[in-house]
């Protein structure tokens, strides 16, 4: 059966760049937690058949199952040419409002990576004031191997970070929905109220119930 990866480094090569950096984010639609944004620098003069082998599973963060996305995380950071991982807080976010965040990250991301000559490629949404040539690519998470990658290690990342905050932050149960919107998650805040790490910014109808 083919293997995702080798079609999303076949979109990355037909670029004709030797360099593509590819960003995405994690935490976009949460109601708790931060935004992370990752960007991922590929040297694809320098990526062999078997490293694309070790990627075969890459794909959209979303397709992979919590094992697969930690399975793929140490692999990322070690075939990449560069990495770099952005987060912004839930207070920033309601500060500055959701869409303006995102954007800042992803570039922010970006800038980390970018070099002379490559290609910068976001997913879904078009990034301005790089410096480098960008195109947003919609649906890129699950058309090109940066991109992809950029969203393994932002939602890893993030997940990571939401189930240590459950500790900190206990009755919210954070581990297991991350900071989305689930019934549990809704019900907890219904009984416990909003935690620091909550977005007050959101329109949710978790918030209705309570006095903000």
């Amino acid at each position: 059966m083919a293997r995702p990866g080798r079609r999303l480094f076949g979109f990355d090569r037909a670029l004709g760049a030797r360099f593509v950096a590819g960003a995405d984010e994690a935490g976009r639609g949460s109601l708790a937690g931060p935004l992370v944004a990752a960007a991922v620098l590929f040297d694809l003069d320098r990526f062999g058949p078997a490293d694309v082998r070790a990627l075969g599973a890459l794909n959209d963060s979303k397709q992979q199952t919590p094992e697969g996305r930690a399975e793929l995380f140490p692999l990322i950071l070690r075939l990449a040419a560069k990495v770099a991982i952005v987060s912004r807080c839930a207070p920033g976010i309601d500060a500055r409002g959701l869409h303006v965040t995102n954007l800042s990250a992803l570039r922010d991301a970006l800038r980390k990576v970018a070099c002379p000559a490559c290609v910068c490629l976001s997913d879904g949404f078009p990034v301005s004031g790089l410096g480098y040539p960008q195109r947003a690519v919609i649906g890129g998470d699950g058309k090109s191997a940066a991109i992809a990658a950029a969203s393994v290690i932002a939602k890893e990342t993030r997940d990571r970070y939401m189930r240590r905050a459950d500790a900190a932050h206990p009755g919210w149960e954070f581990a297991q929905h991350v900071g989305y919107s689930t019934p549990e998650h809704r019900d907890a805040i219904e009984r416990l109220g909003v935690s620091p790490l909550h977005r007050l910014s959101f329109q949710s109808a978790a918030y209705q119930q309570l006095s903000l």
